[in-house]
């Protein structure tokens, strides 16, 4: 549910496999509560958070007897929907961005067009199937889930890195920095849809 005066959401999502609560701000100051019960993915959207500068809350109880996935993906699905209706018409955004992140020797390069049409291309090869417990292609699995549910076009390349850890690290902190600049205020556009059809929800 979406607030009618900020820029904020709520979404709970419930299913025999998780049960998640998600709280977003996008006009925040990268203030982050996170409980998921996967300590690595807490460390990585707290990351997401503080460089996007949207308050996030997660919370998500998961079937985490059986394995780490559900409860990555799902709460990938919730985050989306919440990030979808705090924008709502996506008016005044500056909906385009793209950076370049460097983590010591790593370098991740993030594109993003908040364009109402989800799609995901994935350029990222790690080293490791493992950073701790944690199953490297669930770093993939998550923007996936983010990027088809917010409505976002995201392009993640990997240029090169070694460690797993930060190769994930940069793919979530360049996601962060592009999310912020293109769901940032443009001055010039007032309050207008960015978008020559006039609209960008899909």
């Amino acid at each position: 549910m979406a607030s009618s005066n900020k820029r904020t959401a709520e979404v709970s999502r419930k299913t025999n496999e998780t049960a998640i609560s998600v709280k977003v701000s996008i006009d925040g100051e990268g203030r982050f509560d996170v409980a998921t019960g996967v300590g690595f993915f807490d460390h990585m959207l707290e990351q997401l958070s503080r460089h996007s500068l949207i308050d996030m809350a997660v919370k998500a109880e998961g079937d985490l007897h059986i394995d780490d996935h559900h409860t990555v993906e799902d709460c990938g699905i919730a985050l989306g929907k919440a990030i979808s209706d705090a924008l709502g018409e996506r008016r005044g955004i500056t909906r385009y961005a793209s950076l370049d992140l460097a983590m010591d020797e790593c370098l991740t390069r993030a594109a993003i067009d908040v364009s109402g049409r989800p799609f995901l291309v994935w350029d990222v090869a790690f080293p490791t199937q493992k950073i701790g417990t944690f199953d490297t292609e669930l770093v993939r699995e998550f923007f996936q889930a983010l990027a088809q549910n917010a409505g976002i076009t995201l392009h993640v390349t990997n240029h090169y890195g070694a460690n797993s850890h930060h190769i994930a690290e940069t793919c979530f902190k360049a996601v962060a920095r592009v999310l912020r600049t293109a769901c940032e205020a443009d001055p010039r556009q007032g309050n207008a849809v960015p978008s020559t059809k006039g609209s960008l929800k899909g």
